[in-house]
């Protein structure tokens, strides 16, 4: 047990260290209303710019289905949804300045409301780390643009 302590303290600092274990932001906004009308507003926000939704994942509905299973009914969520999404342009040009960055693709927002808050509706999205080569930082900051604006757009729609 004591070896495999050790083991991990060893490779935890090694991450820290090469700055693998680096956390991204969380931006998080919210708006008063009906939350089927922000996810319409961050859907269009999205499809306006061209951009193809891959996926929605229904994270609320999961969360509850589940939580019977795991012996947790705690309600988390009245609802939460995620879009994932990428851009050719913004996410070829992240990879071409680095390849690891293919970890920040595809790009996801979240909607969702909480029980203690049942209109005010969430909206959020994690911020990629600006890092790496200037190319790599440049490229980065454009996808973080790009999701501030899709966000504030979705936001002004409301």
């Amino acid at each position: 047990m004591k070896r495999m302590m050790k083991s991990l303290v060893v490779v935890a600092t090694f991450s820290l260290v090469c700055g693998y274990a680096q956390a991204s932001d969380q931006v998080v906004h919210s708006v008063k209303g009906k939350f089927s009308d922000v996810k319409e507003n961050v859907e269009m926000a999205i499809t306006d710019r061209g951009l193809v939704i891959n996926n929605v994942s229904y994270i609320g509905n999961m969360l509850d289905r589940t939580g019977k299973a795991v012996g947790d009914t705690k309600k988390i969520y009245l609802k939460a949804e995620t879009f994932e999404f990428c851009s050719a342009v913004y996410s070829r040009g992240m990879m071409e300045a680095d390849p690891k960055n293919i970890v920040y693709c595809p790009y996801t927002i979240a909607v969702y409301v909480l029980p203690r808050e049942p209109k005010k509706v969430y909206i959020a999205y994690r911020r990629p780390p600006i890092e790496g080569s200037a190319k790599s930082k440049a490229a980065l900051k454009k996808v973080d643009k790009l999701m501030a604006d899709i966000v504030k757009h979705a936001m002004s729609m409301y």
